[in-house]
């Protein structure tokens, strides 16, 4: 579905009846990379997915933005939607770094919090910065860190969706640097709502030790961990979505 949120229009899904629960996907990816996640808890919740500006059905902001800037979009996409903030807010990569913020900022506000693989600190060694970089370039670099068996689906939205320059304009370029910028570390540290956190343990994007960083952050936050790479609810969909559940419940 589609609506114009402050000028912009954007893409979203909702589904299910119950308690709102928000998704927000990462950097270079979409609302499909949630969708399994999203069908999973729709039988219980009601499950907001959005794409947010410059990615999937979104289209991009006029000028470069940081995460204040998305923050505000979705604070102003809940009023467009007639929705009360969300019981949950689960975050993956880039959308819980900008989960972190927008709670921060007041712009959202849950019962509950779960961050997949979330970013943020912005400390990370050679090979994090040098897949930041990467990421940064090309819609076809943006999914080559994605399992196999999702990345060309992705890679074909994105370019059906926004050609194959969408990651590469000037105004998404430093929107890119922007975001990237931004330590959330301190947000974090301020969170009073029950967290789970759940983090991969060969992740080459965003490492286990971030996970530790923000569970040491986060007073009375878990810690969860699960083998495979970055995109955790897709490679372990079953025990990530059970972690899930049980945390909401």
């Amino acid at each position: 579905m589609n609506i114009v949120v402050n000028k912009l229009l954007a893409n979203y899904t909702l589904s299910g009846k119950g308690r709102l629960i928000l998704l927000l996907h990462g950097w270079g990816d979409s609302s499909r990379g949630l969708v399994g996640l999203q069908r999973e808890l729709a039988g219980a919740y009601m499950v907001l997915s959005v794409d947010l500006p410059g990615f999937g059905g979104s289209e991009a902001p006029g000028k470069a933005w940081n995460l204040d800037d998305y923050a505000a979009f979705l604070c102003d996409l809940l009023d467009k939607l007639k929705l009360q903030q969300p019981y949950a807010v689960i975050g993956h990569s880039n959308g819980g770094a900008l989960a972190i913020r927008a709670l921060s900022l007041g712009f959202l506000d849950t019962d509950k919090l779960v961050l997949l693989a979330a970013s943020g600190v912005r400390n990370g060694g050679a090979g994090k910065r040098v897949a930041l970089k990467t990421l940064a370039k090309t819609g076809k670099a943006a999914t080559a860190w994605m399992p196999e068996r999702y990345r060309s689906g992705l890679r074909r939205g994105l370019y059906k969706t926004a050609g194959s320059d969408m990651l590469v304009a000037p105004h998404m370029q430093e929107t890119f640097k922007r975001v990237v910028r931004q330590d959330v570390r301190a947000d974090a540290a301020a969170i009073t709502k029950p967290t789970l956190l759940i983090y991969a343990t060969e992740d080459k994007a965003v490492p286990l030790e971030d996970g530790r960083v923000y569970h040491r952050a986060i007073r009375g936050s878990r810690l969860e961990t699960v083998p495979g790479g970055h995109f955790v609810h897709i490679e372990q969909p079953g025990k990530v979505t059970k972690m899930i559940e049980d945390f909401l419940q």
